[in-house]
């Protein structure tokens, strides 16, 4: 299940806040580092390997770099055998993420009763019509909150990580480019994600500490990067959206359902309103929930349109359409501090993807309550 390999760390080619990219040199098992190597870059996480030297030689897993599988296309530093990093302080927190694996980590829970919110958080049941909006992509998150600001720029916004793709919130570069711009207040990693500035159990205790803790105006909950999906009606990582919609209606917060759309992928699966989004709020979701429609005069946007009024009508109401202006929109996406990308395509290839996530955060936006 494992492709062990050892490697020899070369240089570093870019850091930011948790991780280090490595330019390695990745030598088969069997050699045990000898012969030439292939070079290749490989990801470590400080606070759970250390930080390599140029020349160490280190333990990675190439399992899908190897399969060629998208996300990352790294090798994933393991362990420093010569170099294993410190001790951690000690402190409070017993919350164990990735359970029972190699890497778990100890973290302390926002909602566990070490934490100075525990108090806050033991009875919390409502997060007190604060708009959720939910999406099946990492990608669509940069997009949303370019929306939301477009509209109201000082809305505090929390991003609530699910466990359905990468695990570490290190891995992202898109949530510490949008922490260092001040778009994010807060990342909180729940379920077994983990490596955010706030750590839950569950989504309900995500999006409580998202109001109750942060004072988030709005949340936007999205697994991490990487998406699974087998070309299954139910076989695919992003059902998770439809669940996220369960939990902010059961708090008392207002659903927002943001839709995958594409223009540009070759998989008719996932052209105009993609599966995902077909199944997520039409089966997996059961609660009554917002779903903010592009209004645009374009053949994509007819579809889409039709799509989701398709997607509405047939949950029996439950699932209300909202037509949403998407003026200045454009201009809005291209303020992003972070590359804008899904599936490899840029805003000059897949535009509607990006719109139809930036319309989400607009709705959102325009439904932020006022605090008393």
């Amino acid at each position: 299940m494992i492709r062990w390999r050892s490697a020899r760390v070369d240089a570093v080619r870019a850091e930011w806040p948790g991780a280090v990219e490595y330019a390695v040199t990745v030598f088969e098992e069997a050699a045990r580092g000898a012969g030439p190597g292939t070079a290749c870059r490989a990801l470590a996480y400080v606070d759970l390997v250390g930080r390599p030297q140029v020349g160490d030689r280190v333990m990675v897993n190439v399992s899908a770099l190897e399969r060629g599988l998208g996300t990352g296309g790294l090798a994933l530093v393991v362990a420093d055998p010569d170099r294993m990093p410190a001790d951690p302080p000690a402190g409070p927190g017993h919350v164990v993420k990735a359970r029972y694996t190699p890497l778990q980590a100890m973290v302390l829970g926002v909602d566990e009763q070490e934490s100075p919110h525990h108090a806050v958080l033991a009875e919390a049941d409502s997060i007190d019509g604060m708009p959720v909006v939910t999406a099946d992509l990492h990608s669509a998150l940069p997009a949303v909150v370019a929306g939301l600001r477009a509209d109201r720029p000082d809305a505090v916004i929390a991003y609530v990580m699910t466990d359905g793709g990468a695990l570490p919130a290190r891995f992202s570069r898109t949530v510490a480019g949008l922490r260092e711009a001040g778009w994010l207040a807060s990342c909180i990693t729940v379920g077994q994600a983990y490596g955010g500035d706030l750590e839950a159990v569950t989504v309900h205790t995500g999006l409580l500490a998202a109001r109750l803790v942060v004072g988030a105006d709005v949340a936007v909950v999205a697994q991490g990067p990487g998406n699974l999906g087998t070309g299954t009606r139910w076989g695919f990582s992003g059902t998770g959206a439809g669940e996220a919609l369960n939990a902010a209606h059961t708090l008392g917060g207002l659903a927002v359902a943001s839709l995958r759309v594409s223009e540009a992928d070759p998989r008719p699966r996932h052209r105009g309103v993609s599966h995902h989004s077909l199944t997520a709020y039409g089966r997996v979701a059961l609660v009554p929930a917002q779903v903010p429609i592009p209004l645009e005069d374009s053949g994509i946007a007819r579809e889409v349109r039709r799509q989701a009024h398709e997607l509405c009508a047939g949950s029996g109401g439950r699932l209300a359409p909202v037509d949403v202006p998407t003026d200045g929109l454009d201009a809005a996406l291209a303020t992003s501090p972070v590359r804008l990308s899904t599936m490899g395509r840029g805003v000059e290839d897949d535009r509607a993807s990006f719109v139809a996530a930036a319309a989400a955060g607009r709705h959102a936006a325009a439904r932020i309550p006022t605090r008393e």
